[in-house]
């Protein structure tokens, strides 16, 4: 009797499912800095600084002062759905975090050269973990302080193809960019720092509301303000005069409870709110800022998590259209107080990163009185960015 015949359908090893996850959730450098930047908001950072180098394909650290991993979660990190967001079904109808599906760092680590070091508070020393190309090396004890710093170097270096696809320095710079301006708007508490090849280009203190901290992304534009609820959908809109309004929605901003999402309904009805006041195709600057019940929309659509569906979207349009709506029908932009204290822009000698939605203007510097705040925390390292370490050769499997 013959042998039963073999199936075609098998598992696929880990590194090809975790390079097949890294084409979804790492699309460019920018999606490196994102869910890295989202790992140190998650993590309670106050102080948070991402480094880039040659547009981050060469270079990518983020480094922050939060709660860092022990010895025993580290390693556990790097399993694909392994996270400390959520443990259930049920919360996914009430997601409070940035991150939650588990996915980037074995991303990550599997289409890149990436270190990483963490202490915790309790912790005497750290912990340091390197990986390459998906192949991770033995933990060992590292001195750092509390918090998380990871480096990511040569991405993409064993998927040549995937780096044909990628734009010039600056275009990936830019974009780099507007992954941390999307994070830091609704998080004024946190304060961003960004280099680019070791020069500042963003640099955002912490402060006392999102008003303010959109006035440091603006300088200088009157914002008008509104906020009301409407059919149970609490809006919160600071937007430019009519008059100010560019081509394209680069410069608008939009966040269902704290989380960025492109949605184009919402798009439409802040253009309906104002009116016959826009051109055709021009959106104002600014930010619009929803928060719903949980479980009346869904974030889990995508890897990138920047989509999203609402279980009312009518309800949600016309919640938008009418508080924004109001506010433009109350509001005489010309008699509104220009913000004289906004910082100023770098000089042309420091000019930033150029970013596919966001000008040169958008770069604020840190007032100096923060750093004397009594209950400030750690303040950034004023020394240059250390040296790359070297990766220690993968060792066997």
């Amino acid at each position: 009797m013959s042998d039963a015949p073999h199936g075609n359908i098998r598992i696929l090893a880990t590194l090809v499912a975790d390079q097949i996850a890294a084409g979804e959730v790492v699309e460019r450098p920018a999606s490196v800095a994102k869910e890295l930047l989202e790992n140190s908001i998650d993590a309670g950072a106050t102080n948070i600084q991402l480094d880039i180098e040659s547009g981050g394909v060469k270079r990518i650290r983020v480094f922050d002062n939060g709660s860092g991993m022990s010895p025993q979660d580290l390693p556990t990190a790097f399993i694909r759905h392994a996270t400390s967001k959520i443990s259930a079904l049920e919360d996914l109808d009430d997601i409070h975090t940035c991150g939650f599906r588990g996915e980037a760092l074995p991303a990550i680590a599997s289409v890149s050269k990436l270190c990483i070091r963490t202490r915790t508070e309790g912790q005497i020393s750290g912990i340091e973990l390197c990986a390459e190309g998906g192949l991770l090396r033995a933990p060992k004890e590292a001195g750092c302080p509390v918090g998380t710093d990871i480096e990511v170097r040569d991405l993409f270096f064993n998927t040549p193809a995937r780096l044909k696809f990628l734009k010039a320095e600056g275009t990936e710079g830019g974009h780099c960019a507007e992954a941390l301006v999307r994070l830091a708007l609704m998080r004024p508490h946190i304060a961003f720092k960004m280099t680019a090849n070791g020069r500042t280009v963003r640099a955002y203190h912490r402060t006392q509301s999102v008003a303010e901290r959109l006035h440091h992304v603006f300088p200088g534009d009157a914002l008008g303000k509104a906020q009301g609820t409407e059919l149970g959908v609490e809006v919160l809109a600071l937007l430019t005069a009519p008059e100010k309004a560019r081509p394209g929605a680069g410069n608008l901003y939009t966040y269902v409870n704290g989380r960025f999402v492109r949605d184009r309904a919402l798009l439409r009805a802040v253009s309906q709110a104002f009116g016959g006041t826009l051109g055709a195709g021009r959106y104002p600057s600014g930010l619009v800022a929803l928060t719903l019940p949980p479980g009346s929309f869904d974030i889990n659509v995508h890897p990138q998590k920047t989509e999203v569906r609402f279980s009312d979207p009518q309800a949600v349009f016309r919640a938008v259209s009418r508080v924004v709506g109001t506010m433009v029908a109350r509001t005489i932009w010309s008699q509104m107080p220009q913000r004289a204290d906004a910082p100023a822009p770098h000089p042309p000698s420091e000019a930033p990163v150029p970013s596919p939605h966001t000008s040169a203007a958008h770069t604020a510097e840190p007032r100096a009185t923060d750093a004397a705040t009594p209950s400030a925390p750690r303040p950034f390292p004023t020394a240059p960015s250390p040296a790359p370490r070297p990766f220690p050769a993968p060792g066997p499997q």
